[in-house]
């Protein structure tokens, strides 16, 4: 399997409809392409924000008006230029083209000179409006108000309200800014909730990311609610591509209680076993799958792996998680 077919089946094999006979091939050209890897990551979290947050149908009113802004929007569009006119005119005749050789050398010549001049006015566009973005905050026109430095104004969210002073050119300009929020809650409060599992997805704070694993983890082994479209599949997220062994484990102690009931968890558990790099996360997985040793799968990945791994201490204890299996008679 090569990269294009790859990433063509990526979303399938996210959403678990990947055909069987497709996801060992699939896997295997994953594991040893970092692209395909970094992008099936993408994927995963991708699709742990999109669990996050419900679909929800739009109201009449709200389509209504989006109608009626969209209206507005085309109708202060400025009317195409004579050479935007004739490139249209070039692809809309283009079908007839072979049978005129002299009115195609035509229309060429002319699409050319359209291209050229049209280059030209991009191009005096964007000077013009390089030179004015070069231009000090006064020398431009824009008068910032007090308290609002130049710099903060790139935090701004949007403009709530524009009023010009009577008989002058003062105009008062009311934004919202971005600013920091803090919100307190328990642990069982959805709004918590998700805020910790965007921050598990997050990791542009590797602290706060490591601590939004952990008390998930947490919440997931204490028995509250943990669904697989949820903290669950942030779990298994982390457990498969997290950088941090430290937050692979803790990933793989919040996925305990669901061993036995998810096979989807149990296939994660298992993959970090033969796939992981860190001995203490594989050796956390061995101890995870002593509720379902006796499942066949199960069984045949202990086998391999106490037969073949080249870590000797992971031969050990798989060894002796075998051994703990009544044998099939």
């Amino acid at each position: 399997m090569n990269c294009e077919l790859a990433q063509e089946r990526m979303v399938t094999a996210a959403y678990g409809e990947l055909p069987d006979e497709l996801v060992h091939e699939f896997e295997q050209h994953v594991t040893g392409c970092d692209a395909c890897q970094k992008e099936r990551e993408q994927v995963y979290a991708l699709k742990v924000f999109a669990d996050l947050h419900p679909v929800i149908e739009p109201g009449p009113n709200l389509v209504a008006r989006a109608r009626l802004r969209l209206d507005e929007a085309l109708d202060t569009l400025p009317p195409k230029r004579w050479y935007e006119r004739v490139g249209e005119r070039i692809l809309s005749n283009f079908a007839s083209l072979q049978s005129a050789p002299a009115a195609a050398l035509l229309l060429v010549i002319a699409g050319a000179g359209a291209g050229v001049l049209g280059g030209y006015e991009y191009a005096l566009g964007r000077a013009a409006g390089a030179a004015a973005s070069l231009q000090p905050a006064s020398a431009a026109g824009v008068k910032v108000l007090p308290g609002a430095e130049p710099a903060e104004l790139a935090n701004v969210a949007g403009v709530s309200s524009i009023v010009k002073q009577p008989n002058s050119e003062i105009v008062d300009v009311s934004y919202n800014q971005i600013v920091p929020r803090q919100v307190e809650g328990s642990l069982d409060d959805p709004a918590i909730r998700q805020l910790l599992m965007m921050a598990s997805q997050s990791t542009a704070s590797p602290g706060v990311h490591d601590d939004s694993v952990a008390l998930l983890a947490d919440e997931c082994r204490a028995g509250h609610s943990c669904q697989p479209a949820g903290i669950r599949e942030a779990l298994m997220v982390a457990l498969r591509y997290d950088r941090s062994p430290k937050v692979r484990v803790k990933a793989l102690q919040g996925l305990e209680p669901y061993v036995a009931e998810d096979v989807r968890v149990r296939d994660a558990v298992l993959e970090s076993l033969l796939d992981d790099s860190d001995p203490g996360v594989r050796t956390a997985a061995i101890g995870l799958l002593a509720p379902v040793e006796a499942d066949t799968s199960v069984r045949q990945v202990l086998y391999s792996v106490s037969n073949s791994d080249q870590d000797s201490r992971i031969r050990n204890v798989s060894r002796e998680a075998l051994s703990r299996v009544p044998e099939i008679q």
